[in-house]
């Protein structure tokens, strides 16, 4: 049966998951041996593949390594839901909406931006700048964008925790000690992990606290929307 899927991963009521071990894209460096030119290629009782030249030599052909770290960098087995958010999270979608904001035409009247501070960090190593002085040449350039405000994760991230924190004490002080081991779910690249790799096995013991993320996108779609006096639907 098939597990029940994170809102991230699943916008609507699309049902077209495929695993990365039933459908991978992943290209793979084949090395060519000069001067050898394979003939054939035939499956042994042994279900090994064996490369067959013209001078009827057969040699085993290596297998083709694909890492975890290629799965979870890769957008090969992604969903239809997927690719539509990553669509609209695309900075062709970010530019176009910042062009257009407050007009008639426009769904949006101000924009927000949040900023991880593992992006900055990223940065900050890049050009050899401190975190302060990264986030002082960020905040510039977004507000210069048209960006309202830029608003730093590192505070939503004390709020996932303390509600991480709060959620494994229910658990713990519960009847549901089949949800231990409890596990995070804050880190995206580990929740698309357990989900497309382990399904019913992982996904039950996954805190269903919000990720920092998510806590930024509440935060923003309240508070700032009701301080900017605007929807949370027009803030983009």
């Amino acid at each position: 049966s098939m597990a029940k899927f994170s809102g991230a991963l699943q916008l609507t009521d699309l049902d077209d998951f495929i695993g990365p071990s039933q459908e991978c894209i992943k290209p793979v460096k084949v090395e060519k041996t000069p001067g050898v030119t394979v003939h054939s290629i035939r499956v042994s009782k042994e279900g090994k593949y064996l490369a067959k030249s013209k001078d009827g030599e057969e040699k085993e052909l290596a297998k083709a390594q694909i890492t975890l770290a290629d799965c979870l960098a890769c957008s090969g087995c992604v969903t239809s839901a997927e690719s539509v958010l990553i669509n609209q999270q695309s900075h062709h979608e970010v530019v176009k909406v910042l062009a257009t904001l407050g007009e008639p035409s426009s769904s949006y009247d101000c924009a927000v931006l949040s900023l991880s501070p593992q992006s900055r960090a990223s940065m900050a190593a890049k050009h050899h700048l401190s975190l302060l002085e990264t986030s002082r040449r960020l905040n510039t350039f977004f507000l210069g964008l048209g960006f309202k405000a830029v608003l730093d994760i590192t505070a939503m991230r004390d709020l996932a925790l303390a509600e991480h924190s709060r959620e494994f004490l229910s658990v713990l002080e519960s009847s549901e000690k089949s949800r231990l081991p409890f596990l995070t779910s804050a880190c995206p690249g580990w929740i698309c992990y357990a989900e497309k790799t382990h399904g019913e096995l992982i996904v039950p013991h996954l805190s269903t606290s919000k990720s920092p993320q998510q806590v930024a996108g509440s935060f923003i779609k309240d508070h700032l929307a009701s301080k900017y006096g605007v929807s949370g639907n027009r803030l983009y």
